[in-house]
């Protein structure tokens, strides 16, 4: 699976903000924490086989 794209990083971005009660000024963390998100649930994808890497 490809690198999530921006769109994805902002929108998982935006709901960890507002789970966290939308603290001000924590932008790149909320950022940072979506990528990483993002890429270890391609990582656990049951559909990647060595065949799909």
């Amino acid at each position: 699976m490809p690198e999530p794209t921006e769109q994805e990083i902002r929108e998982r971005a935006h709901r960890l903000w507002e789970q966290a009660g939308k603290p001000e000024g924590r932008e790149n963390e909320f950022w940072h924490a979506a990528e990483q998100e993002l890429r270890n649930e391609d990582k656990s994808n049951p559909m990647r086989t060595p065949d799909t890497l």
